[in-house]
């Protein structure tokens, strides 16, 4: 009877956000940009990129930058990414190589295998015997002619301001990634001194055969530690307590800075590792759903 009414509550949490949101997005400028539109050596893998503000809210001079899970699209992000638009972010949803799932380099004795597979994909570099992406199709690359597009193509957009001297302005953003996703924030994180990362359902970096976590989460990281937030799901189908291990390790911290979160309620709370339990058939994809806008608000504001 209790989970019954549960799920009712929550049900009637999701609609009422869903139909604020529709009201609270009416000021968001939606752009749609084809890759090869930034560079003709970029190739579409999944659809446009997306590129997204709020006209009627005072910016932040922020950029979320967020990179979607397996085989995802940018565009199927919209609705999380018009909600950090209303919250006065810049955001951007990038089309790139997604279709290998990163816990193909779980099992076996290599363990730099995730490190070149997040390497190659991110940089280009062929490194990698999983993937083969190169420079111009890398995350790097993709993220920069975006960039450069948008400030030719939407000049009163504001995106001059993340990017200096032609690169991204890491300083200036967010990145945040879902499950694949997560573990490239993360990494892009290590090499650049961004403001946050933000990191759902994942990493999923984890050596099953070795029992431990990949070895580059643990490499000194260009950005402090105290700036990677996580949101994962308790009955995840890749392993809560291994995306816990990878956390802990990317964050430097020996015991679990755990916390349970419901949706709506205010977080108390100074952790960085934030957990729900919500009766769904989608564990992997909750940490997305819009009735979660509080804990993604404590994830950029929490000091």
């Amino acid at each position: 009877m209790f989970s019954h009414v549960l799920t009712r509550n929550i049900f009637m949490v999701l609609v009422t956000l869903f139909f604020g949101s529709i009201s609270l997005s009416a000021h968001v400028k939606i752009l749609h940009i084809e890759s090869g539109q930034t560079d003709s050596s970029i190739v579409a893998v999944n659809g446009p990129n997306i590129a997204l503000y709020d006209t009627s809210v005072k910016s932040r001079h922020l950029l979320y930058l967020f990179l979607v899970g397996t085989g995802g699209k940018a565009t199927g992000s919209q609705t999380m990414d018009s909600i950090f638009a209303t919250m006065g972010f810049h955001a951007i949803s990038l089309d790139y190589e997604d279709n290998v799932v990163a816990v193909s380099c779980a099992h076996g004795l290599d363990s730099n295998s995730f490190d070149r597979y997040r390497e190659e994909i991110i940089t280009g570099k062929p490194v990698s015997k999983k993937v083969n992406v190169d420079s111009a199709n890398s995350i790097l690359n993709r993220l920069q002619k975006l960039l450069i597009y948008l400030i030719n193509n939407d000049p009163n957009g504001g995106w001059s301001q993340f990017v200096k001297n032609g690169k991204p302005l890491w300083s200036r953003i967010v990145v945040a990634g879902h499950s694949q996703g997560s573990g490239h924030a993360a990494y892009i994180a290590k090499m650049f001194k961004v403001n946050r990362v933000l990191m759902f359902s994942g990493p999923q970096d984890y050596l099953d055969d070795l029992h431990m976590p990949a070895p580059w989460q643990a490499r000194k990281s260009a950005t402090p530690v105290k700036r990677f937030y996580a949101f994962l799901n308790l009955k995840d189908p890749f392993n809560v307590k291994h995306q816990i291990a990878n956390c802990m390790t990317l964050m430097k911290i020996s015991k679990p800075d755990t916390i349970m979160v419901t949706p709506g309620e205010v977080i108390h709370s100074h952790s960085h590792i934030l957990i729900n339990n919500i009766p769904t058939k989608s564990y992997h994809g909750s940490t997305l759903f819009p009735i979660f806008k509080n804990v993604w608000e404590y994830m950029v504001n929490n000091k």
